[in-house]
């Protein structure tokens, strides 16, 4: 019970319905074999799933603005096909748009059942889409909570679940709380002040001092993204050597395909 309340002061409720998560995605609240909070999700409606995931993935790549400008100037030459001609915005490599896919998963699921917002999308800054990014895959700030609140996010997809791929998880964000602050803390702030956005850059650099002040709270979330399986490796595999951290698994009939399809209609939308 304790551990099932740790997890409620980390993520909020499962969105209701008529939330397309609510249709699309069950969610059931439990703790791993080691006592680490869990929230299992299962995907129990595959199309409605992935028209929710097309404006977010479109979302994370390329800002509304930039796409609307170019969208107009390929127009403007009135070219039939030219728009296939022109490097795709989105990653082609299989292997790449599933951690793409995952990750953009959990930190937008993060928003939907948290306070923390994520002032940057990396991915947007990427120079080749079809490589992935270094540093944490998921960084979200509540800068209005008292004490300061940082989420940071590890994502994996995995065709079938295994054990090393819990650890694989755990570890990284084991790894990030040794370091401290996160790696991205930094490229957000710089991100910020580069788009003006002056007054958020200061707040999230500011978490460096609130770090040394030990007034800044920083949680630990890992999603597992699989076949329906995802959630039983998680339970049994995920260590408790973390403060502070959250497992999410994303259990789901064929998960490539689905991956796999998002991608061809976000080329369109």
């Amino acid at each position: 019970m304790r551990k099932l309340e740790l997890l409620k002061n980390l993520i909020n409720n499962h969105p209701d319905a008529p939330h397309p998560i609510a249709i699309s995605l069950k969610s059931n609240d439990c703790t791993t074999d080691s006592g680490i909070p869990h929230r299992e999700l299962t995907n129990t409606n595959k199309d409605v799933f992935i028209e929710y995931m097309i404006p977010v993935l479109k979302k994370h790549h390329i800002s509304p603005e930039v796409y609307e400008k170019r969208k107009a100037f390929i127009s403007s030459f009135n070219i039939p096909n030219l728009s296939s001609c022109s490097k795709s915005l989105y990653p082609r490599n299989s292997k790449t748009q599933k951690g793409n896919f995952a990750e953009i998963f959990l930190a937008d699921y993060l928003q939907l059942t948290t306070d923390a917002q994520l002032p940057v999308y990396k991915l947007r800054h990427n120079p080749n889409v079809d490589q992935s990014m270094k540093g944490d895959d998921v960084l979200l700030f509540d800068l209005d909570s008292t004490p300061v609140r940082i989420i940071v996010g590890e994502a994996k997809f995995r065709e079938t679940p295994t054990k090393n791929a819990v650890i694989e998880i755990v570890n990284s964000l084991i790894g990030s709380n040794k370091l401290g602050l996160p790696a991205l803390l930094d490229f957000v702030a710089n991100k910020l002040f580069e788009n003006n956005n002056d007054e958020l850059a200061k707040k999230v650099l500011e978490c460096s001092f609130l770090f040394t002040q030990d007034k800044l709270t920083i949680d630990y979330v890992g999603l597992l993204m699989s076949d329906l399986n995802a959630r039983n490796h998680v339970n049994k595999h995920t260590g408790n050597e973390l403060r502070n951290l959250l497992m999410i698994s994303l259990g789901t009939n064929n998960p490539s395909t689905i991956i796999e399809q998002t991608f061809q209609q976000v080329e369109f939308a």
